[in-house]
């Protein structure tokens, strides 16, 4: 194994959560005051459990209003169908994923290789796992309320970090490896892997797939690995 280095944080890890990406069904004002964030909150957290409970069809904006205590009207003056809810819990989880995969390059910085990408699988199986009922319903909707343009954005975004990551550990990986396919394989596998081992096999035991899934990246990127 070559001798791990400790690089800096990639800045790309440290620029790209901060890029907002544009849904088709965007909501009509942004909230500047705590106290309308605060109101926003509650109407996403509503929208969340109703799309949960009774499913994209069965929910709605007076029905959103309801659970979330507030007026259709003051729900009107942020979302103007239910489209946009869906959209803003799409927008609000893709920004959390970006957050996270940010953090866990920066936090990985000083981790030999195949620890730092055993923490970058956890993370991303992790942020699957959190509500996985509400994920399930996001991406059955997700062509709804997006747009090839915007998942490809998305993707460029979380490639651009994850290539960023490894130009700084460019001595550890295999000689000849081409970083910017490198990350286009990295960003589709994993998300391809854990998010169908959520949605479609929750059941699969975490740690193995964890392990299986690290030793898979980890036996790509670096030469000789056993």
């Amino acid at each position: 194994m070559p001798r791990t280095q400790k690089p800096a944080p990639p800045a790309a890890a440290k620029a790209a959560p901060n890029r907002r990406t544009s849904l088709p069904y965007a909501a009509r004002k942004r909230p500047k005051q705590a106290r309308a964030r605060a109101t926003v909150d509650a109407i996403l957290e509503a929208a969340a459990r109703v799309l949960v409970e009774e499913g994209y069809e069965g929910a709605n904006t007076n029905r959103v209003a309801e659970v979330a205590g507030v007026s259709i009207g003051s729900l009107y003056q942020y979302f103007p169908n239910k489209q946009a809810l869906v959209s803003a819990l799409v927008e609000r989880h893709v920004r959390h994923i970006m957050d996270l995969l940010a953090s866990g390059l920066m936090n990985a910085a000083s981790m030999n290789l195949p620890d730092a990408i055993r923490k970058l699988v956890e993370v991303m199986l992790n942020v699957h796992r959190v509500e996985p009922e509400l994920h399930r319903v996001l991406a059955e909707q997700l062509p709804r309320v997006s747009t090839p343009d915007h998942h490809r954005q998305t993707n460029t975004t979380a490639q651009a970090m994850v290539k960023g990551y490894l130009e700084q550990r460019r001595s550890e990986l295999r000689p000849g490896l081409d970083l910017e396919t490198a990350a286009f394989v990295l960003v589709h596998s994993v998300e391809a892997v854990t998010h169908a081992a959520v949605i479609e096999q929750p059941e699969t035991d975490p740690e193995r797939l964890v392990s299986e899934v690290t030793d898979m990246i980890v036996g790509y990127l670096v030469p000789h690995h056993r």
